[in-house]
């Protein structure tokens, strides 16, 4: 009984530490949702058609940056390690190594957008009006990837607000931008759906120039930066390294993305509807995703720092704090669902098909967060190759072939695409944290 107490005690010391991460974490992922929902709002009076494009832009984009995310991931796991090592060398040798490596990546992901151009034709959208947004929006990927890797470095070393800081100043210079460029004022002229993708590029720029002055010039970073013997071996080692669990991020936003391009086979109001829900859906599981980074992070310093027996304490906080979040995020989906498409759309079918996608969704929250939580956790114990089959499995192999047999073999129609994920999510939200604690209890050395 005194080991179950004991037990449970350290599962309780770690929660506030990981809430006290988690927070500041989920603003700063928060702050790319936001700038695609300032997008959403600021475009959506210039009509269903452009929010339609902008639905497909970031369909396209989630998938991409999803990726990236995945592939950068790695670095600030190898930044917490050090961290936790107190070897102040590899944290810098990981920053220097990974901004070359996020800056090709990023690169890399913008020629693959342009090249998925002709996607436009396929969804019966205008591909005139749909290039002036899609081509900034792939530019976005540079300073994106590179400032992913600095919030990194600033989240392993805990100084998460100060990421967050560097986040929210390109989301609160965006508002400002996208209303001048879309609309126009004085001398500025309006350029409607470009206008959008242009502030969208010079905020997360203006954020990743402040963020490497910081680096670069604060006292407090001194020790991070280090000089290291930048080699093209090491960059390639952080990219294979990190190249599985992009594939399972990318396995994830691949198939919500594939979901959107079938839900556009119903229609631009389906593709509108989706993209109200995914706008909102998308920020509330920031949270989890959130935990995600966190649980990563606590686990690798933890590991670093050889104290193998806070690994499962660590895991089963994290555990239970995103399924009471996810249930209490399902509630108010359900109950507000409709309020907030009314807010977001005067189109009546759009507003009653977002009603129905608010009540799906709400009902695959709690497994949804608990694999983000899963992937996060086994990210922390550099254990990403095993992951990415799964989510392949679950996504590829169950979500996708059954939402699309419900959409369009049954009377479900469009809501059968996000049923086939619930599936999908509940396969993957048991077996990612089983397999975490099996290679905890491996790394404690228990039977």
């Amino acid at each position: 009984m005194s080991h179950k107490k004991l037990h449970i005690g350290r599962i309780v010391s770690e929660l506030p530490s990981l809430i006290k991460l988690s927070v500041p974490l989920v603003l700063g992922l928060s702050a790319s949702s936001l700038i695609g929902i300032t997008d959403t709002i600021m475009l959506a009076p210039l009509g269903t058609e452009v929010l339609a494009i902008v639905a497909l832009v970031m369909a396209v984009l989630m998938l991409l940056t999803a990726m990236l995310y995945g592939v950068i991931s790695v670095v600030g796991v190898a930044m917490a390690g050090g961290f936790g090592a107190r070897d102040a060398r590899m944290v810098s040798s990981a920053v220097r190594h990974g901004m070359l490596m996020a800056l090709i990546s990023g690169a890399l992901a913008a020629m693959i957008m342009l090249v998925l151009m002709p996607l436009v034709r396929l969804m019966g959208l205008p591909e005139a009006k749909a290039l002036l947004y899609w081509v900034p929006m792939a530019l976005f990927m540079l300073p994106f990837s590179v400032f992913l890797v600095l919030k990194s470095l600033l989240d392993a070393t805990d100084r998460p607000w100060l990421a967050v800081g560097f986040a929210f100043l390109g989301v609160v210079i965006n508002i400002p931008l996208n209303y001048l460029l879309i609309y126009g004022f004085g001398p500025i002229p309006a350029l409607g759906i470009l206008g959008s993708g242009i502030a969208s590029v010079l905020a997360e720029t203006i954020a990743l120039a402040a963020a490497y002055l910081y680096w670069r010039r604060a006292v407090t970073m001194r020790r991070f930066r280090l000089r290291a013997v930048i080699t093209g071996r090491g960059v390639w080692q952080q990219f294979l390294q990190g190249l599985p669990l992009g594939i399972s991020y990318l396995a994830e936003a691949g198939a919500v993305a594939m979901a959107t391009f079938i839900l556009g086979w119903f229609g631009p109001g389906a593709l509108a509807a989706n993209q109200i829900v995914n706008s909102i859906g998308g920020t509330l599981y920031m949270l989890p995703l959130g935990m995600a980074t966190a649980v990563a992070i606590r686990i690798a310093q933890a590991d670093g720092s050889g104290q193998p027996e806070r690994l499962r304490p660590i895991g089963m906080a994290t555990f239970g704090f995103v399924a009471l979040w996810m249930l209490a995020t399902m509630v108010a989906l359900i109950f507000a669902g409709r309020f907030i498409a009314e807010a977001l759309s005067d189109d009546a079918p759009v507003v009653a098909l977002a009603s129905s996608m608010f009540v799906v969704i709400a009902l695959m929250q709690v497994a949804d967060g608990l694999q983000s939580t899963g992937l996060g956790a086994l990210r922390g114990l550099n254990d990403t190759r095993w992951p990415s089959v799964v989510s392949i499995v679950s996504y590829w192999g169950l979500a996708l072939p059954l939402g699309y047999v419900l959409a369009f073999h049954t009377t479900v129609g469009a809501l059968g695409v996000w049923i086939g994920f619930a599936a999908g999510l509940a396969m993957s939200a048991v077996v990612l944290p089983v397999r975490f604690f099996r290679l905890a209890r491996v790394r404690e050395g228990s039977p």
